[in-house]
């Protein structure tokens, strides 16, 4: 028994087909709506680490069992819409933020970042991070601050981690 090329492409219509057609599509949708949700990334405050006009996955499991850590790249939701930034997490409720001399400090100690390439020439007074917020921020510092800083956030917004 052989298959020829054109049906897998082109498979017969049939009974069996459709009842198989629906479950991948009864099954697809949870797991895309609410575990592996596409995720269109657009906007250049992650350059280098993630280009703009890319395309993403965010895992939500991430973080039902465990907590975000310093560093993680996490997908905020934005405002309760369905606008969801890519930031790093850089800081944790009670610890103080600043930027000096295009530098980022945490509690008064300059953060190792390895993943920033582009510093920053703006400097950001200290601010302390409300109970249960966090901070983020994006990785292209060479953005003014209006279009790369997203600051405090709750941590109830985190919705988990890009797949890739």
């Amino acid at each position: 028994m052989s298959i020829e090329l054109k049906e897998i492409f082109f498979p017969k219509i049939t009974r069996l087909f459709l009842i198989r057609l629906g479950i991948i599509i009864v099954c697809a949708y949870p797991f895309f709506a609410y575990i592996c949700i596409p995720l269109y990334i657009n906007g250049a405050s992650m350059e280098p680490t993630y280009n703009r006009f890319g395309f993403n996955f965010c895992w939500r499991p991430s973080y039902w069992f465990s907590s975000p850590k310093r560093h993680d790249i996490v997908i905020v939701r934005f405002a309760g819409k369905k606008i969801m930034l890519l930031k790093r997490l850089v800081a944790f409720e009670g610890e103080t933020v600043e930027f000096r001399d295009g530098k980022l400090l945490v509690n008064g100690v300059l953060l190792n970042e390895p993943y920033v390439r582009y510093p920053c020439d703006w400097n950001l007074p200290p601010r302390k991070v409300e109970k249960g917020n966090i901070y983020v921020v994006g990785d292209n510092r060479s953005m003014p601050i209006i279009g790369h800083e997203f600051g405090q956030t709750s941590l109830i917004r985190v919705m988990g981690v890009p797949l890739w």
